[in-house]
């Protein structure tokens, strides 16, 4: 006897894994009685630093967005200055920037791999420009040498936010390592998490001690306060919780990886499958298929099918661009992006993550057939 389609238990878009071992180190550090920034961020960011980015100095924060932030106020970005960024991505990106006192300069993107266009950054480049921004949409890593070559050509900096792609990797460099800065997010749904924080690479130690100064209300020595600063630390129960996802996002990764090529041989007659660049490794925080030509109604339609006659969780990712926001559309009042407005419009993102079994991959495959295939 067939299932019913209504009785089946939903496929969730994302899911967090928390296991017993990251119980047990919340524990650790609870019966410790040190539950500040302490010994445990200490040894999170040395620990992520040599799995994640080479070694480069890292620097803990509570959130990707706090990492953002500092970053780009260590870097002296600020009043008067201009960051170009996708428009396509999570609003944090061109938040961190305004929150600065500088101006979000939205550029398009590439029809591929949704993230920024170097053409489009090079024809949005003024005289008040002082750095690029790319952001490794879903975990493709974006075009660091041609991004990295306008940066230079322009005289600006490059700037990394890398908050989905946790060992992603560029030319066999890991992301996070190109720019003055880099920020992971660790965020519940990203690829690893410490249930919540940030974690910024940073070019130099001018840099790192800036995060460090600006993440702890401006000092390095208790009431030794150097500069304006914020309450941004992590605290050693993420950190903690961190440290034992650090061990495991590598077999993560490669279960993302082996579910995708499942379902790029499952759905790649019905949908545009994400395509990989030569030299690029994708880590998948999100599998994000197009809708070749749908308007973003007729998506809409298509995800409400997923979701509630087949029980897929799916997700937009997204479906305003940040500079038709009515937070952020003051910056680019009659800014025309007409491949971010196509991907707007097309974009799925159909369950990755490492907990999905053989038959969850099937299900979402054939899902996706039938809905596709009843012109939903």
């Amino acid at each position: 006897m067939t299932e019913r389609t209504d009785e089946l238990p939903m496929i969730p878009a994302a899911r967090p894994i928390i296991g017993e071992e990251e119980r047990a180190a919340v524990d650790r550090v609870m019966r410790s009685g040190m539950v500040a920034q302490g010994p445990e961020v200490a040894a999170f960011e040395r620990e992520f630093a040599d799995v994640l980015v080479g070694g480069r100095t890292c620097v803990a924060v509570n959130s990707g967005t706090s990492g953002l932030h500092l970053g780009l106020l260590a870097a002296g970005i600020g009043a008067g200055d201009e960051v170009i960024v996708p428009s396509f991505t999570f609003a944090a990106t061109a938040n961190s920037v305004a929150l600065t006192g500088a101006t979000p300069v939205f550029a398009d993107i590439s029809e591929d791999t949704f993230n920024l266009d170097p053409e489009s950054v090079r024809a949005a480049v003024s005289d008040r420009t002082a750095a690029v921004m790319p952001v490794h949409l879903y975990g493709h890593p974006a075009e660091l040498g041609a991004l990295g070559a306008v940066a230079a050509e322009a005289g600006i900096a490059l700037f990394e936010d890398a908050a989905q792609a946790h060992g992603a990797t560029y030319g066999g460099a890991p992301v996070g390592s190109f720019g003055v800065f880099g920020m992971f997010s660790l965020y519940p749904t990203k690829n690893m998490t410490s249930g919540e924080g940030g974690m910024v690479s940073c070019a130099d130690e001018e840099i790192a001690r800036g995060v460090r100064l600006l993440r702890n209300q401006g000092m390095e020595k208790q009431y030794a306060n150097e500069v304006v600063g914020l309450n941004n630390r992590m605290t050693d129960i993420h950190a903690a919780i961190g440290r034992v996802q650090l061990g495991k996002v590598g077999a993560w990764t490669a279960q993302r990886q082996a579910n995708a090529a499942w379902l790029d041989a499952a759905l790649g007659d019905v949908v545009v499958v994400p395509p990989v660049r030569e030299g690029c490794t994708h880590v998948y925080h999100q599998y994000t298929v197009r809708v070749a030509g749908a308007s973003g109604a007729e998506r809409d339609r298509v995800v409400t099918a997923l979701r509630e006659e087949h029980r897929v969780g799916c997700g937009v990712y997204y479906p305003t661009p940040n500079h038709e926001l009515v937070s952020l559309a003051r910056f680019a009042p009659e800014r025309e992006l007409p491949v971010t407005a196509r991907a707007a419009a097309e974009v799925i993102s159909l369950p990755v993550h490492p907990s999905l079994s053989t038959g969850d991959l099937e299900r979402v495959a054939a899902a996706v057939h039938a809905v596709l295939g009843a012109g939903a």
